[in-house]
């Protein structure tokens, strides 16, 4: 028996690869299910629409512009 990573048959890498691949999926959807779950505590956001009104040209100086 060897205990060495790299010197593993190819079978040995896939079978990590496959465990890793599985437990990274499980804990990701931990996560998105408790973020769901968890956030629904009345914190909601609601957004509001403000219109644009007609436009405002402002100036400093009194001096007329030539174009």
């Amino acid at each position: 028996m060897n205990h060495s990573i790299y010197s593993a048959d190819r079978l040995t890498h896939l079978k990590i690869v496959v465990v890793a691949l599985v437990a990274g999926i499980a804990v990701a959807g931990f996560g998105i299910t408790a973020a769901r779950t968890g956030s629904d505590e009345g914190l909601t956001q609601t957004a509001r629409v403000i219109k644009a009104g007609k436009p405002v040209v402002i100036t400093s100086s009194n001096a007329s512009l030539v174009r």
